[in-house]
């Protein structure tokens, strides 16, 4: 008997080794249950079991408390199990049923139970590590002494999820925990193919963290590794990376082949080395159970287990109705929304308007956090914080490494766990390499959550097309964003819009892509002292009209204001809308007036190609077609990467004299 072993019953009290052995017995039932339920049909998507990795999250969940916080992968029945899920929730939600812990929209892949702790499993690899930190960072804020927990795959550890998760848990002195589930295979890559470091363990002192490595079939060994981990994180010590070195004994997921990368022989081997059965053996020899007290627990666990596929096989089916609900947050009510500014207002630059909006929330929300490269002591690269680091400090004002995925899937696990983090990204360009976060995880997760997790994060910075930027800082992509459920995307025009829209945005608990046009920050217009906002999915009407309707957006707005000016000799009256924001977009405000003037020209920097301007006209034509004189219009960018040169870059972007052009060629038809 190996030390390890000898050692159980002065390390661990025998209560505690009774839950460990009737947790792992409760995940074993339950993935077998669930495997044969698979074969039967009754669960109608994929079905990834925990079988043979009991060991792992018994012990590391066996430390949590409820209010801890765990982030999984795609195999994450035994770790919904182990954080407090019950074997009801999880049988009706693969079932697909109203009742399940996700009430039916995630199956195998997608649990959640932010009741439990549980706040949720992905299908995605690596976002779980990075939501794990964004935890973290939310704790240390509020100076709590919860701690996040990430539950992964060794192919996790070869995305760069990981490496910048783990970089940032160790700058910022994270209370989390990183656990590698070596059970290694990827899918059916083997972790000695994938790998020029296999020993994933190791790789944690690269970023200055501690590295443990334990036998993840040995659920003592686990369970002590584990419970020191926390115990350091949760009394800010920061993070560690535990591997578990473990296998998986089922196929990838239920239904799929084998033995096409891996051997019989091999699962045999791995089936003889069953944590379940190590652990019962050494119960019995040690004499802290009888064979006949574990017989009960596992008569216990078949009862609870066939019961719960009984509830789940009764229990009923989502209501078709409810299957867009839960997108966004509720509404807020009360809101002082101001049309305009007053007469005599004060001036302000864009800028200055959003640093008002952005200062003000900050001094009345300390759940606000902002997150950026320079944005800290330098202020932004705009002048965006300029002041802010003096006044909060660097928790609040967090300088970040050039990892945008880490950043932005940090901000999301923040804004999981109770605070607001706001993420200057600089150019638009520079978030495209975080846009998996974003789409899959922030904009997802109030849905999959069914409305039980909000979402409240700002992902701000600058688009459009100016000053010699080039290809790489000249983006808008605001038409990317618009076209997915769950995310704002506000593109404000003018001062007054851009302090009263992010007033609004750092108020709502919905994801928010705020646009900034960089040849507008310098803009200066009127901006109230007092406090307001604007509502989202409210257009504005810049300048009334009667002969043309003229829907731009962003940098346009002042473009075509310009070309107003220029038509008022030939006495051509436009109607100016200004939208706002792209998502939601005030088609109503739109239809009203082109029912007015009966004509509609579209300006937009973007390309026309399946652009906001595509979508505009596409409803008109639906809901106001009889309204309209004359064919709708668009001027729109060139359908080209952003070139350098002055001469190049200004034949891209839509210049005053192809607006006029466009409102004289649609008012003559």
């Amino acid at each position: 008997m190996s030390s390890t072993l000898a050692s159980v019953t002065a390390a661990v009290s025998r209560q505690t080794l009774l839950v460990l052995y009737r947790q792992m017995q409760l995940i074993r039932q339950c993935e077998e249950q669930l495997a044969r339920a698979h074969q039967k049909g009754l669960i109608h998507g994929a079905c990834h079991t925990y079988v043979g990795q009991e060991a792992i999250a018994v012990g590391v969940c066996a430390h949590l408390q409820t209010e801890d916080v765990v982030f999984s992968t795609h195999r994450g029945h035994g770790h919904a199990l182990a954080k407090g899920v019950g074997p009801r929730e999880l049988f009706a939600e693969l079932f697909g049923r109203a009742n399940g812990c996700s009430r039916g929209r995630g199956g195998s892949m997608h649990l959640f139970s932010p009741e439990t702790g549980m706040m949720g499993t992905s299908g995605i690899v690596g976002p779980c590590i990075l939501q794990a930190a964004g935890a973290g960072y939310s704790f240390k804020l509020l100076e709590s002494d919860q701690v996040g927990v990430a539950f992964f795959g060794d192919g996790a550890a070869n995305n760069g999820a990981f490496h910048e998760g783990l970089n940032m848990a160790s700058i910022w002195n994270l209370p989390a925990l990183f656990v590698c589930e070596n059970n290694q295979f990827a899918t059916e890559v083997p972790l000695s193919y994938s790998a020029g470091n296999p020993d994933v363990g190791s790789r944690a002192g690269a970023y200055g963290l501690p590295g443990v490595t334990v036998d993840g079939n040995d659920v003592v060994a686990v369970y002590a590794a584990a419970g020191e981990a926390i115990d350091r994180a949760r009394h800010g010590r920061g993070a560690t990376l535990l591997e578990c070195r473990t296998y998986r004994t089922r196929a990838h997921a239920e239904g799929m082949g084998d033995f096409s990368y891996r051997t019989r022989e091999e699962v045999e081997e791995w089936k003889r080395r069953c944590p379940i059965a190590a652990l019962e053996a050494r119960l019995v020899a040690e004499g802290i159970a009888t064979p006949d007290e574990l017989r009960q627990i596992t008569a216990e666990i078949e009862t609870l287990t066939a019961d719960a596929q009984q509830f789940a096989e009764q229990s009923p089916l989502p209501d078709p109705a409810t299957a867009a609900q839960h997108i966004y947050a509720a509404p807020r009510i009360g809101i002082r929304s101001v049309s305009a500014p007053p007469p005599g207002t004060r001036e302000i630059t864009y800028i200055k308007a959003t640093h008002e909006a952005l200062a003000e929330e900050m001094a009345a929300n300390p759940k606000i956090f902002v997150m950026g490269e320079g944005i800290g002591k330098r202020g932004g690269n705009f002048n965006t914080t300029v002041g802010l680091y003096d006044l909060y400090g660097a928790v609040r004002m967090c300088d970040t490494p050039i990892s945008e995925r880490g950043f932005v899937g940090l901000g999301c696990g923040a804004a999981m766990t109770g605070t607001r983090p706001v993420i200057d990204f600089m150019f638009a360009d520079f978030i495209l390499d975080s846009v998996g976060e974003i789409l899959n995880q922030i904009a997802k997760m109030q849905y999959m959550s069914s409305g039980r997790l909000k979402m409240p994060i700002l992902l701000r910075g600058c688009i459009g097309i100016g000053h010699s930027a080039a290809t790489h800082h000249s983006g808008n992509y605001y038409p990317l964003y618009a076209h997915i459920p769950g995310l704002r995307v506000v593109v404000p025009s003018n001062p007054f819009d851009a302090k009263g829209l992010m007033k609004h945005a750092l108020r709502c608990d919905d994801p928010v892509m705020f646009l900034e046009p960089r040849e507008l920050l310098n803009l200066k217009g009127p901006v109230p002292t007092e406090d307001y906002e604007i509502p989202f999915g409210q257009a504005a009407i810049v300048q009334p009209g009667t002969d043309v309707t003229v829907v731009a957006i962003g940098r346009m707005v002042p473009q075509v204001l310009a070309a107003a000016k220029q038509l008022t000799q030939p006495g051509i009256s436009i109607e100016l809308i200004d939208p706002r924001t792209v998502a939601p977009l005030d088609m109503e405000s739109i239809l009203a007036s082109v029912a007015k003037t009966g004509r509609l020209l579209i300006v937009d920097e973007c390309f026309a190609p399946f652009g906001i301007g595509a979508e505009i006209a596409a409803g008109i034509a639906d809901c106001g077609f009889d309204e309209l004189d004359a064919p709708i219009r668009r001027v729109n960018g060139l359908h080209t990467p952003t070139p350098y040169s002055p001469t190049l870059e200004a034949a891209v972007v839509p210049q005053i004299e192809h607006i006029v052009s466009a409102i004289k060629n649609l008012v003559d038809e």
